[in-house]
């Protein structure tokens, strides 16, 4: 479990600013699911005060910019009718994207962000002209 840990601090410290320690509010770490010696298992990780959690969900995007670690993010525990209602969101999405127009797939996407069904608009770099 010790590594575990070190891994949940390296990842905050990389979301906290400079003046933060929100690592040092890690209380405990907990990996989910079953073992398997090929696949990854979710990790819970238990703050010790809701200041920290906040501070590291409002930062938790630093993490897209990571290529190293893109396969790492973080989510806030949720109950079963929590996890039941984002399901049928990202269904709902889904479906959604399933029916776009060409014109629309180019331009945006539905996604499930703080348990609402919202657009996300893709971002497009102009070429430069000379």
């Amino acid at each position: 479990m010790k590594r575990e840990r070190e891994l949940a601090k390296t990842i905050i410290k990389q979301v906290q600013d400079s003046t933060q320690e929100l690592d040092q509010e890690v209380e405990e770490v907990i990996r989910l699911g079953k073992f398997s010696e090929w696949g990854n298992r979710h990790m819970k990780v238990r703050m010790r005060s809701q200041v920290a959690v906040e501070e590291i969900m409002t930062r938790k995007g630093k993490l897209a910019g990571d290529t190293e670690r893109k396969d790492i993010w973080i989510k806030r525990d949720m109950n079963l009718e929590e996890r039941e209602k984002e399901k049928v969101l990202r269904n709902e999405a889904k479906e959604k994207n399933e029916k776009r127009t060409e014109m629309e797939k180019k331009n945006f996407n539905w996604r499930v962000l703080d348990m609402r069904l919202k657009k996300w608009y893709l971002w497009k770099k102009e070429e430069t002209r000379n």
